[in-house]
């Protein structure tokens, strides 16, 4: 029985080394950079890792909201203006989609025959609300991708300015690969503010892509609550009346009877 555990053992300490510079390998680059680039490599990385912890979050955030699915609050609004509003707002509350709570508020305020101008106002509240809560933490991306190249800018003329530093201090002994070892190192800070920026910049166009798609989407399933569908020709009983019309089409347009018939 001893000998199979002398030679886990055995295993383990061969192992052990390569299971410890495995990181360590990864860690030296960071290192060698931290070392070159200074504070303002260490801000970037900072801001990279903010900016990758607020993409993951707003990820997970609108795919547990299902954002691009409007397909079932559309079938909602089209129960609703079949005169199914109960099942729409039983359909309401099986979606995860914020949008059906709000178009659930609108068929509700309609269903209770509630004043129209109520309703319309606290629908728009909601709605300002939950686009606010899907454009939260979007700022944070902004900042990161405004202020990244300018720190790596700022790195760059810090270094150069060491550079020349070290040029006046010399004097007659100039050593070139001295000079273009601290350009080096100052251009590696704007590589790197670019590095970060140029991703953050694309992912946030992305989301707030999502966002703004996603409230047109809103706007125009609640709004068909309260207004009429014009794009096709209305029933002859809903045409609109002329500027000339008769008293008895005016009676007939307001189910009123008309004068000859009294």
């Amino acid at each position: 029985m001893s000998f199979p555990l002398e030679v886990l053992l055995d295993s383990i300490g061969q192992l052990a080394p390569a299971m410890i510079s495995a990181p360590l390998a990864v860690l030296t680059p960071v290192g060698q950079l931290i070392q070159a680039g200074g504070p303002v490599i260490v801000i970037l990385l900072v801001m990279s890792v903010m900016a990758l912890t607020v993409t993951l979050a707003k990820l997970w955030q609108f795919a547990s909201l299902e954002l691009s699915q409007l397909r079932p609050v559309g079938q909602m609004l089209a129960l609703h203006l079949q005169g199914q509003s109960d099942e729409a707002l039983s359909m309401a509350r099986r979606c995860r989609n914020p949008a059906a709570a709000v178009l659930a508020q609108a068929i509700r305020g309609q269903y209770h025959q509630l004043p129209t101008a109520l309703v319309r106002e606290e629908v728009k509240r909601s709605s300002h609300a939950l686009v606010v809560s899907l454009r939260s933490n979007l700022r944070v991306l902004e900042v990161i991708a405004s202020l990244a190249p300018l720190l790596g800018l700022l790195g760059t003329v810090l270094g150069m300015i060491e550079a020349f530093q070290q040029i006046a201090q010399a004097e007659n002994s100039i050593n070139p690969s001295t000079l273009s070892g601290g350009i080096w190192e100052a251009l590696l800070t704007t590589a790197a503010g670019l590095t970060v920026a140029i991703p953050v910049v694309a992912v946030l166009n992305w989301l707030e892509g999502r966002v703004e798609h996603f409230t047109h989407g809103l706007t125009h399933l609640t709004t068909r609550v309260f207004t009429t569908d014009l794009s096709e020709d209305l029933p002859q009983h809903q045409q609109p009346l002329s500027a000339g019309a008769t008293d008895h089409e005016l009676d007939a347009a307001l189910g009123q009877p008309s004068q000859a018939t009294l």
